[in-house]
């Protein structure tokens, strides 16, 4: 009961994150289309099921709410579907760059465009007010520890955080930050990846002590350590 309390709560956190992403109209106002409140259960429970490294559960949501929205026939809303498993996948490191998003290019609207671009790293000509409000501090510049400590949400801070990184605008304590919001949210997958990316950091830089304890950590989240779940 305890752990089904737990997924309710994490998906209702992330659903915040997909309606900024995805869907106007998610909290108040008339009751949304079923397409809509399918799409967004199933988005939530896609980016849920990625970020804990559940992989078969997290294609199979993903799947569901390319279905529901393309009941639409709007590629503006497929493109925002796509760009939030991208963003997802993007706050754990991986490429930006959206496959999915680019036979929807031409027909969706300049807001899911920019957000391409920026998850891209195309920030040349980019309008910072086309972006989701959590991103737009990171394209206009400023203080990276402050941008990324005014983004409330963890899962737009942690998009903020890679983004920073590509643009070489992260600090080590914006590492650090990326780090502890992933495993305060206990999210497996992007906490080993900003833990393995921090580990490499610091054997380039000579300090083999902090390398080594951010591998013996990475053992702990692979389940590693002997008699862990004994």
């Amino acid at each position: 009961m305890a752990v089904c309390a737990r997924t309710r709560v994490e998906i209702a956190m992330i659903g915040r994150l997909v309606c900024l992403l995805l869907l106007a109209g998610c909290a108040g106002g008339p009751a949304a289309p079923d397409w809509q409140a399918n799409a967004h259960v199933a988005l939530s429970a896609h980016t849920s099921a990625w970020l804990a490294g559940r992989d078969r559960v997290a294609a199979h949501e993903l799947e569901i709410a390319r279905r529901e929205v393309a009941r639409t026939g709007d590629a503006t809303q497929l493109a925002r579907v796509e760009l939030t498993a991208c963003a997802v996948r993007f706050a754990s490191l991986e490429p930006g760059d959206c496959a999915g998003f680019e036979p929807l290019a031409r027909d969706a609207d300049t807001a899911a465009q920019a957000y391409a671009a920026y998850l891209a790293g195309r920030w040349t000509g980019l309008d910072a007010r086309q972006l989701p409000p959590p991103q737009q501090a990171v394209a206009r510049g400023g203080d990276a520890l402050a941008i990324l400590r005014g983004v409330d949400d963890p899962l737009a801070r942690l998009v903020a955080a890679a983004a920073l990184l590509r643009a070489g605008r992260l600090p080590p304590l914006g590492i650090t930050l990326a780090i502890d919001t992933a495993a305060q949210q206990g999210w497996r997958r992007p906490l080993l990846a900003w833990l393995g990316f921090d580990r490499d950091r610091l054997a380039a830089a000579g300090d083999t002590a902090g390398a080594e304890a951010r591998q013996r950590r990475m053992a702990i989240v692979s389940g590693q350590v002997a008699g862990q779940f004994q």
